[in-house]
């Protein structure tokens, strides 16, 4: 696959802005460094204003109208650098709301850009590279169509097996970091870590006076990857067994930032519309923008996944690490092609974790689509127990349910249950 600069990768993402460009004035197009912003917006505009080249951005510091001048769209690229683009734009947009006029893009969302732009500026999520995007397998399977409710056949077949999906767990989704060499890719993901605590961080206006403790706390974190752990349970973690825990109001701007950065991407819990369960967790469910780098801090190879060795933060679990990894790329490629059909994605679990659904994508009508992601080849009837738990509490507001896995054939169970390999989902 060619990642080179000639020639562009198609994204997910590129049919939403072709859809939302031409009808509004203004975009942003957001998530975390090194996702590919710059190179989809760019593709898009007619004027550029790179705000990370530094003769650029003093010029607009000393004018930042300047910044909306040019033959449209304009695009302004990293515009959190100069926070106050944010209403300049949006000032431009209350004045003439032409389609099509600008298109940021940023890597933070900075805490001084305090109005939300709320129908001037629509923000846009960016993720990194899906399985269908990295060209792994070939999709038979739309989540788009599962979210129909039609329940229609389905089939495919895929080769894609376990040590593929390692593998993708382990070099990452992020275009440019996907090296010819392992050791090239753990050098990138190395220095893109080195890269948040170092220079980040500074940069959203917190000084890390103890950069080592921000490590452990990111450890912790990717060790609770997948799972609904308390931050209380994370901050303990990162501590290794010390008699004096941190303070939240110093691990709380760790979590805060990590967020504004698109690094930390949790999965909100979902909390239905009609009143189908009694008590419903309201915690979210750990997430990296991706697994790579969860894999990366605990210092996680394709051979330690595969062997079970203890890794990183001790954490209570249900699972291995590598079947919470999975869980988070499938996650990633679900939240993609969600947002693409409109649909939002959160995840169900009872009050003291009886039942559990790993992914609930929710459409606009409050119908849902409800998905496992499991670690294996087939599927046993303790995998669905709590899909047809779900599809017993719900009825017709359950449009379709899915487990996800590392098999080689997508197919229905003779309950209805669609059966989907990964490799085999597409939007």
């Amino acid at each position: 696959m060619d990642l080179s600069q000639s020639k562009y990768l198609h994204r997910v993402v590129d049919v939403e802005l072709d859809a939302l460009l031409p009808a509004l004035a203004a975009l942003s197009l957001e998530g975390p460094k090194a996702v590919g912003k710059t190179a989809t917006a760019s593709r898009r505009a007619a004027t550029v204003h790179a705000l990370d080249k530094p003769g650029v951005l003093s010029v607009l510091r000393a004018d930042p109208n300047r910044i909306i001048s040019g033959q449209t769209p304009i695009l302004i690229d990293e515009w959190q650098r100069l926070p106050e683009t944010w209403d300049v734009v949006r000032r431009a947009v209350d004045e003439d709301p032409t389609p099509g006029r600008f298109l940021l893009t940023g890597s933070a969302f900075p805490a001084a850009a305090t109005h939300t732009g709320a129908g001037r500026i629509v923000r846009v999520q960016m993720r990194p590279l899906t399985l269908f995007e990295r060209g792994v397998g070939t999709p038979t399977v739309s989540l788009r169509e599962l979210l129909t409710g039609a329940r229609k056949p389905i089939a495919g077949h895929t080769r894609i097996g376990l040590e593929d999906y390692v593998r993708e767990i382990i070099i990452s989704g992020f275009p440019g970091m996907r090296a010819a060499t392992e050791r090239a890719q753990r050098a990138q993901l190395d220095g893109y870590l080195a890269l948040i605590v170092d220079r980040e961080f500074p940069d959203m206006g917190h000084h890390i006076r103890n950069p080592a403790a921000l490590r452990r706390w990111m450890n912790a974190y990717a060790a609770a990857t997948a799972t609904t752990a308390s931050y209380e349970a994370i901050r303990d973690a990162a501590t290794g067994g010390q008699h004096e825990k941190p303070s939240k109001t110093s691990t709380g701007p760790y979590r805060d930032i990590l967020e504004r950065l698109w690094i930390v991407d949790p999965i909100p819990a979902w909390l239905p519309a009609k009143n189908y369960f009694s008590r419903l967790s309201a915690g979210p469910k750990h997430q990296l923008a991706d697994p790579a780098l969860a894999a990366r801090l605990l210092g996680a190879d394709a051979d330690a996944l595969l062997e079970a060795r203890p890794l990183g933060a001790v954490m209570a679990r249900d699972t291995t690490l590598l079947g919470q990894l999975f869980e988070s790329l499938v996650a990633l490629d679900v939240r993609v092609y969600a947002q693409a059909a409109e649909a939002s994605v959160r995840h169900l679990r009872t009050h003291r974790g009886e039942r559990e659904i790993d992914l609930i994508v929710e459409r606009g009508d409050h119908r849902v689509l409800a998905v496992e992601v499991k670690l294996t080849q087939s599927v046993a009837e303790s995998d669905i127990r709590h899909l047809r738990w779900l599809r017993d509490s719900m009825g017709k507001d359950l449009l379709d349910a899915v487990v996800i896995t590392t098999g080689a054939d997508a197919y229905r169970r003779p309950d209805g249950i669609a059966v989907v390999p990964a490799a085999l989902l597409g939007p």
